[in-house]
């Protein structure tokens, strides 16, 4: 039987009520990081630090604020550790800490007001019980298949898709099986060989078509994924 008693009994059962409570000052994390949500457009720099990384002035560009505004922001975010950031030469770059703290309200904020990650390339490429991020990764997919002749930076499409950079190339990795860019190599040079196989286009044509700008660094690509120069895998073929 519970030897806890409360000093009015109502003849309740305390089996829902915790053995111990934290103290207040165990809370104080929570609070902290809430009183975040006091100000709307924080609200909505942090959530747009989830999705990319950038600088001052471009931050202050996507949601038309001035620098000093966005400045103090930022400063607010990263106090209560929800942002991270990093110097490159003069350059200082913002995204949202990787951590268990600000992936959660990255949730509740997108709950509470329902927001969805936005692209449109993303809802064709849907699938019954596909996640969120899944749909997103499969959008990029297409986009770098059907474009082979363009180079994408990572950063692009984090911009682009509203995707943290990491995040891009944790699920590519998950759902493809391979690296980004690993996979990206192979499907240009499988892509080349269908194309050297079954047309009469030169090679340094086929070069560009697959998205490499020499045709000496689409030998040294082809050579690795099939241990042969391109030249020699048209002869072969054409046997």
């Amino acid at each position: 039987m519970d030897q806890r008693r409360l000093p009015h009994d109502h003849h309740q059962t305390l089996e829902h009520i915790p053995e111990t409570i934290p103290e207040t000052g165990d809370f104080q994390t929570v609070a902290d990081i809430f009183k975040q949500l006091g100000d709307g457009s924080r609200i909505r720099i942090f959530w747009l630090l989830c999705h990319c990384e950038e600088c001052v002035i471009n931050i202050s560009s996507l949601v038309e604020m001035s620098s000093p505004a966005v400045s103090h922001h930022l400063r607010q975010l990263k106090t209560a550790g929800l942002i991270v950031s990093r110097r490159e030469g003069k350059e200082v770059y913002y995204k949202a800490a990787e951590t268990e703290q600000a992936q959660l309200l990255h949730q509740v904020i997108e709950q509470m007001i329902q927001i969805a990650c936005p692209s449109k390339e993303a809802e064709k490429s849907a699938r019954p019980g596909m996640s969120r991020q899944e749909e997103l990764i499969r959008a990029i997919h297409s986009q770098l298949t059907d474009h082979l002749e363009r180079r994408y930076t990572i950063e692009e499409l984090s911009r682009q898709y509203l995707i943290n950079s990491c995040s891009l190339k944790k699920i590519f990795k998950e759902v493809y099986g391979m690296p980004i860019a690993a996979y990206m190599k192979e499907y240009r040079v499988r892509r080349a060989m269908e194309l050297l196989s079954g047309t009469d286009e030169s090679i340094s044509a086929i070069a560009a078509k697959v998205g490499y700008e020499t045709q000496g660094k689409f030998t040294n690509a082809f050579k690795d994924c099939t241990q042969m120069t391109p030249s020699s895998y048209r002869k072969q073929r054409r046997k």
